[in-house]
């Protein structure tokens, strides 16, 4: 039924403007709101002046295209005129609708999908809502009736379609483009051959941190959307195959010599800081100052703010002072790295790239600290045994990357699915109590990519297995395969990782009741007045590991010998095929229903 209203409300949307009249397509463009019109055979702009109530050179002004005359099937768009609005009573608005504030970065597209209602409701029910900018604080009215009446393709669908209207009336060498899953402003001004600056400033200086998936943004038009060429532009024709890597003879320091490590982050991207990588130096120099009073040994360290820019990278590379590096930390994305594996090549130095996954380089100086991709769930491998019972749990949206992990996990091995929805009571799908009642050894593997859904999918077998025992039946055996970007939701509860056997397979973690743990957060509490994150110990890692391997044959030190500066480990090797030095530990976390965690 939803599928065939989104159907309908889409037909209804496209044809509107075809019906004669007034249009009822309606856009905010830089905040102001107007029709969009297509123009009929016949239709003269004298009529349009009379049909919308504005001045036949209002319109042209807002269409220049149109000053030699209008077209039949031309998009244009009218200043819309408001008429006087109904005034509703705030008892009626509270009977009718539910209120939202919005957040900061908040889209329409995503309250849609929160809240399954169709776009063109929402802004039927707001009509002074600019759906590019909404302000943070602003109450957006929620028609109950119309909640859970949308489908998550339903929304795309219609967001699409403004995205459409919008680009139709666009101005000459623009566009407006929906933001998807992983993009960022740099790859978003590389893909369209702009800077950073330049997008930010089309967008009414909106910044790096408040871009979310899902809303829409104005980019340079069709004709400019070829990557800018820049010096390290990586390509897969310029990257050497394995054989053709030249091998690296690094040089061992004197334990008489200081060593000089070169750090090169985005502390600062647009002007803006970025507290992510600071923490990661500020552990960093913790670690630093460890290596010193174990090893006795000098360090010098010069730090750079690469902010985003292979620019500013070259001119980095460049500087004298850059000459005197034994160690490079950084850059922390891969698209920088070119020019520094280059250098670093022509001069025999290490490089670290603590943070990133590196695909496509390969060289011998290059060193990784994030997990190969490859082993991700080779720890695993024994909750999808052949004596497990496995039940994919699939909701209305799924994380498709999540699921196609695990689909790959899984191989031919045979598995159970099971469509959960949740239905107030506790009744139908979202009653997960059927699940649990079997002699079987349960692996359940959450798909949803909503928030509430995990929360309450969780929940819902915690439930369900207090039910079971409490009736004196014996306990189900089951465990949940958890998905690492729960850690980024808010408003999961913790508590129930424990009641539901949870495990993650993770990059990254530290327990903070471990004594090492402790020690390092009391040491960062001291020096930086916060606690650390996990930038900070993954900073601290990287000097624990790579400041005393210059001492010796790094090499050959670092290749497979574990390193467990404070709970994660370390073990780097080659992947086949490349030449990179990459750690291929994974870490996996158990949560026992006792409330222990234990790490592998």
């Amino acid at each position: 039924m939803k599928r065939l209203c989104a159907t309908l409300l889409m037909i209804a949307w496209g044809l509107s403007a075809l019906a004669g009249g007034k249009s009822t397509t309606i856009v905010y463009i830089n905040g102001a709101k107007y029709y969009i019109h297509t123009v009929q055979a016949g239709e003269t702009l004298y009529g349009l002046s009379k049909t919308y109530g504005v001045g036949e050179q209002v319109i042209v002004e807002n269409n220049p295209s149109i000053v030699r005359g209008l077209k039949t099937n031309q998009n244009i768009k009218i200043p819309y005129v408001a008429e006087a609005p109904e005034i509703m009573s705030e008892r009626k608005l509270r009977k009718t609708f539910n209120f939202h504030q919005v957040a900061p970065g908040e889209t329409l597209f995503a309250l849609s999908r929160q809240y399954e209602i169709p776009v063109k409701t929402l802004m039927a029910d707001n009509p002074n809502l600019d759906p590019l900018h909404m302000r943070p604080g602003e109450r957006v009215l929620i028609r109950r009736k119309q909640i859970g009446s949308e489908t998550a393709a339903g929304t795309q669908q219609q967001w699409e379609a403004y995205q459409k209207s919008l680009n139709s009336v666009a101005e000459t060498g623009t566009s407006y483009h929906i933001v998807h899953a992983g993009e960022t402003f740099y790859s978003l001004s590389r893909r369209f051959g702009i800077t950073e600056e330049q997008l930010s400033a089309l967008n009414g200086g909106l910044k790096p941190a408040d871009l979310k998936a899902g809303a829409m943004i104005v980019v340079p038009g069709e004709d400019q959307k070829e990557p800018a060429a820049t010096e390290d532009t990586l390509r897969r024709d310029s990257l050497p195959p394995f054989g053709d890597v030249e091998p690296i003879e690094f040089r061992a320091l004197r334990r008489s010599e200081a060593l000089n490590v070169a750090v090169l982050l985005p502390l600062a991207v647009n002007g803006e800081p970025n507290g992510n990588y600071l923490e990661f130096y500020q552990g960093f120099l913790l670690g630093l100052d460890s290596v010193k009073q174990k090893s006795g040994i000098s360090v010098n360290v010069d730090l750079y703010n690469t902010a985003r820019d292979s620019a500013r990278i070259v001119s980095i590379l460049e500087d004298k002072a850059f000459r005197r590096t034994h160690l490079i930390v950084g850059p922390v994305y891969e698209e920088g790295l070119y020019p520094v594996v280059r250098y670093a090549e022509k001069h025999q130095i290490p490089v670290v790239s603590p943070l990133a996954n590196i695909e496509r380089m390969n060289s011998d100086v290059l060193f990784q600290l994030a997990p190969d991709p490859d082993r991700k769930y080779e720890k695993v491998r024994d909750l999808v045994a052949a004596d497990k019972q496995v039940t994919l749990i699939y909701t209305q949206t799924v994380d498709r990357e999540f699921e196609r992990e695990i689909l790959a996990l899984l191989g031919n091995r045979p598995y159970e699915r099971y469509n959960y929805r949740y239905q107030q009571g506790a009744q139908g799908s979202s009653d997960l109590t059927p699940l649990l009642e079997n002699d079987a050894d349960n692996v359940f593997v959450i798909l949803s990519d909503n928030e509430v859904d995990v929360d309450r999918i969780l929940a819902g077998l915690a439930s369900a297995d207090t039910s079971i025992t409490s009736r004196g039946r014996t306990a189900p055996k089951f465990t949940v395969l958890g998905n690492a970007r729960w850690n980024r939701y808010n408003n999961l509860d913790r508590a129930i990782f424990f009641k539901d056997r949870v495990v993650f397979i993770s990059t990254y973690h530290a327990k903070r009741d471990s004594e090492v743990v402790k020690a390092f957060d009391d040491a960062y509490l001291r020096s930086f007045g916060m606690l650390p994150t996990l930038f900070s110990y993954r900073g601290y890692d990287t000097a624990m590991i790579f400041a005393p391997a210059m001492y010796g044959d790094i090499e050959y030190d670092l290749e497979d010998h574990r390193y467990t500066p404070l709970q994660t480990t370390y073990l780097f090797t080659r992947p086949a095929g490349r030449a990179n030095h990459v750690n291929y530990n994974w870490t996996r976390v158990n949560y026992h229903n006792d409330f222990t965690i234990t790490i592998e």
